[in-house]
This record gives C-alpha cells, structure tokens and sequence, in this order.
C-alpha cells in the first residue's frame, strides 16, 4: 500500500499495538463521527419505515417514489463537491456545510404541509448526507494513523447495525404516539451536538492548495448524474414502454457522467485504485439488491410477518457487523487482499443459500443462515476498500477518490435495482417465481464478479 498518506506520527503495527481509538486523543472525534453515522442509519431506515404515513397524510402517493429517489440522486451531487472542496480546503467546509443542508431538509420535511414541499427536504438531506459520508472519510485519512483505521470503520459499521435493529421498530413508536414529523425533527437535535465534537479534530487538519478545486464541469457531470440516477428510480417503478423510455436514457446518461467522474480505468477494471472502487459498486450491488427483494419473498411465500421478515434483514446486519469486527482486529495477518477475495466467496456462497428459501420444502433456517453469510462477506468487504482508498491516494485526492468510492456504490446501486425491479415487474404477473430467480441469478452473478475484480487490487 502507498506510504505517501499524511498520518500522525504512531507506533507500527508490527511492533506495538496501536492506541485505541477511544484513547484520549481520539475519544471526541471518534464518538462524534459514529453519532453522525448512526444518526444519518437510523434517519434512513426511519424514513422507510414512516413515509406510508408520511404519503397518505400529504396525499402524495404519486411522489411516492420521488421522495426515496431523491435523496439518492442529489447525494452524487454532494459526494463530488465535498470531495474536491476536502482535497483542496480540508473536509471542515464540505462537513458544515453538509451538516447545513442535512438539517434545513429535515426541518423541511418535518414541517412540510404538501408533499412537493416533503421531496424538496429530501433532496436537500440528500445533497448533505453525500458531503458529510465524503468528509468522514476524509477526516479519518487526515487524523488517525494507517494501523488504527481498520477500527474506524469497524466502529462505523456497528454505528448502522444498532439503527437496523431498532430503527424501524422506534420510528413505529414515533409515528403511532407522538407523529411522523418527529421522525424528521428529532435528528437535528442529536446531530448538532455530535458533529461539534469534531471542533477540535478539523482545526487541525490542514488544507492541501495543491489540490485541484471543483470546475464548471465537474460540477455539470454531477448534475447530469444526480438527474441519471433521479431518472432511474423512477422508471424503476414504471413497466412497459414506461420504464423503457425512462430507463434507457438514464442508464446513457449515468454512463456517461461515470466515465467522467470516476478515476481513469474503473469502468475497464484496471488494476489497483480503479478496481477498488468499481468493487464498491459492484459488491454492494450483489448485497442490496438482495436486500431489496428478500422481505418480499419472505413475506409473499413463506408467509412470515412483517416484524418476522424484519428480523431476518437484521440478521444480515449482524453478519456484516461480525465481518467488520474482525477485519479490524484480526491477527492473521492476512493482507487486504485476501479479505476482499473471503469476502466475495462468502458473499456468492450465502446468496446461493438464501435463494434456497424459493422452495417451500427446504428449512427456513437455512436462507436466514446464508443471508448471516452474505452480510458477513459484505463485512470484509466493505471497509477494507474504505481502507484501501485512502491508503493507495495521496493525501491530495483522498477527498475526490473517496467520493468517486461512495459514487461508485450510489450509481451501481441505482442501476441495479431499478434494473432488477423493472424485470421483476414484468415477470410478477406471468411468473413470480422466475422473476425471484432472476433476481437471485443477477445478484450472484454480481457476487461472482467481485471474486474476480478482488484479484486485481
């Protein structure tokens, strides 16, 4: 890995064990960033579970989708600008000014009384949740030498499991007892108090005037693939001719855009930095396009309740959190390659087990086993390319190739899901059962391509 990272001065790994992340020195920054990742966890998974009510209340139904889409496509937006604005300045900027934007939507949408008012509030937590997951990574880069960084992430991944568990459950509460706005206007309240724990950790984080600062024409590409990514979820929600003539010139514009915004060689897979970063794309594809379909199937054909369906995801989340824990304290030795490539083996061998749960004679147990397994993969392998992003760029692009990083993820993600659930919506009426195996063999095939892009990083 690159030895040109700007680190604090810090005992090998080699040779002594690295102080802890909740040492003195690091306790403030530490605790505020994963309050931040929770926060931002348990406010998406809360939404989810609220806006039903959100939709029926507003009368908004046909802004249904828009309203999910739209933090995602605006994300891209904030992804690239807080990118070049931490290379350039130091990700105190991208990270207040995210904070801002993160807040003025959700107060928005908390006070909205028509739900055109509601979408505006989520492209705006959109465009500022994507500048503050850039300038967390930057953060880290700048503050915590190499050999603790693995812990971070591990930390980050347990800031989403607890969310999982019982965000959805808290947001039921919120909207039965007290109203869905709270599930809006309760977040600030917590967030504020949390980021200015960061104070004192971007003080003393330089800004690096080598870097380049965001043109016109970065600017217009975003754009174009916030308006690509916007397209695509909505025509996945569309079928006939209907999707076709949104989906068509979403997938054009988005590969357009990619191929701007994303480091030379991605697209092509090229050896090094580029695969790390299509590999973010391809295997959270494979995973949360899985996500994405599983409670339906558990619930349409094997007959579980909701809450029922809900435990099974989390179990996913468990697995993940169980493949970040180790990644971060394993003792092995083993490089990051070879966790990427364990990774991706687990991740093709728990997708294959979970289709199992389409044939009403095999145990139950065994799919929620294999879902166990694919998080478990996902968990080695999402922060090791987390890890290898910031350690393969110089300190100058750690901002712009952490961006295209979550870009890559966004963008692939976008693509296969409204993709996979136009197909799925084309075959629910003729034949479910083959629209679940199609989905089961896309995401597999995905799984399995990650097995082989792990080999050239």
């Amino acid at each position: 890995m690159s030895s040109d990272v700007a680190a604090p001065a810090a005992p090998t790994a080699a040779t002594e064990t690295p102080p802890s992340i909740l040492s003195p020195a690091y306790r403030a920054t530490t605790v505020g960033m994963v309050a931040l990742v929770s926060l931002h966890a348990f406010e998406a998974l809360a939404v989810a579970a609220a806006m039903p009510t959100v939709a029926h209340d507003l009368d908004g139904l046909r802004l249904y989708a828009l309203a999910f889409g739209g933090t995602l496509a605006t994300s891209v937006i904030g992804m690239t600008l807080a990118g070049r604005w931490s290379d350039q300045q130091g990700p105190a900027r991208p990270l207040w000014l995210g904070l801002a934007c993160f807040i003025a939507g959700l107060l928005l949408a908390g006070l909205a009384q028509h739900m055109p008012v509601l979408v505006l509030g989520r492209l705006l937590q959109g465009l500022g949740a994507g500048a503050i997951s850039v300038a967390l990574y930057v953060l880290v880069g700048r503050t915590y030498p190499e050999a603790m960084r693995p812990r971070v992430f591990a930390a980050f991944s347990a800031g989403w499991v607890v969310p999982s568990l019982i965000g959805p459950a808290i947001s039921g509460l919120i909207v039965q007892h007290v109203g869905w706005r709270w599930v809006f206007l309760a977040v600030p309240v917590l967030a504020i108090p949390a980021a200015l724990l960061l104070r004192p950790a971007l003080r003393h984080v330089r800004a690096l005037d080598t870097a380049p600062a965001p043109t016109t024409q970065v600017v217009r590409w975003a754009v174009g693939a916030s308006f690509g990514a916007l397209l695509l979820y909505v025509g996945g929600q569309q079928v006939g001719w209907q999707a076709a003539a949104l989906l068509v010139p979403a997938v054009l514009l988005l590969a357009v855009c990619s191929w701007r915004l994303l480091p030379a060689g991605t697209l092509r897979l090229r050896h090094g930095l580029p695969s790390v970063i299509a590999l973010r794309g391809i295997a959270a594809s494979a995973f949360f396009g899985c996500e994405a379909f599983l409670p339906l199937l558990l619930q349409r054909e094997r007959g579980l309740t909701p809450l029922l369906a809900g435990v099974a995801l989390s179990l996913g989340a468990l697995g993940w959190f169980g493949g970040s824990w180790f990644q971060g304290h394993q003792r092995h030795g083993w490089e990051r390659r070879q966790l990427l490539h364990v990774g991706a083996l687990l991740m093709c061998g728990g997708i294959i087990a979970t289709s199992l749960a389409l044939q009403p004679g095999v145990p139950l147990w065994c799919a929620l086993a294999g879902w166990t397994l694919t998080g478990l993969g996902m968990g080695l392998i999402y922060p090791s390319l987390s890890l290898l992003t910031l350690s393969l760029s110089p300190p100058a692009q750690q901002g712009a190739n952490t961006s295209a990083l979550q870009l890559s993820e966004a963008l692939a993600v976008a693509t296969t899901l409204a993709v996979s659930g136009s197909l799925f919506a084309l075959l629910l009426t003729a034949d479910v059962m083959l629209g679940y195996l199609l989905i089961f063999a896309i995401m597999l095939l995905l799984a399995a391509a990650s097995v082989v892009v792990a080999r050239r990083v």
